[in-house]
């Protein structure tokens, strides 16, 4: 069910939960800004999704509240992951879901890296 991007951050999300340990996931990368995992219900051959740590519920909350700094380091680890799964050549699809109206499902801002395919034109619903 999409959420409301205006709820305070919910610390027991099940992003929230794999940060902390409780919940396993299939690590793809982490650093000082971000956490990177395989989605458990991939939509392409290659589907990570990359989280920062810190608690943001969407894209609007983290670009309003972040510092300079963790929105660069986040940005960067998202290209790191994207080099690191050999994705650069090739190429990828990025995708951030916001608000209700975005259908996003989980309250922590999260970037979908899509790959490992050809991808064309949107197709919207």
């Amino acid at each position: 069910m999409p959420i409301d991007p205006s709820l305070p951050y919910d610390d027991q999300n099940v992003f929230a939960k794999i940060l902390r340990g409780e919940l396993p996931c299939s690590k793809v990368y982490e650093d000082d800004w971000a956490f990177a995992f395989n989605d458990i219900r991939p939509q392409a051959p290659v589907h990570v999704l990359v989280i920062p740590k810190n608690a943001y519920v969407s894209w609007d909350d983290f670009t309003a509240k972040a510092p300079a700094e963790e929105i660069a380091g986040f940005m960067r680890s998202v290209g790191e992951v994207t080099r690191r799964l050999e994705l650069d050549r090739p190429g990828y699809r990025l995708m951030v879901n916001m608000g209700g109206h975005g259908h996003q499902e989980v309250p922590h801002l999260h970037v979908h890296i899509f790959g490992g395919r050809q991808f064309f034109h949107m197709i919207c619903d």
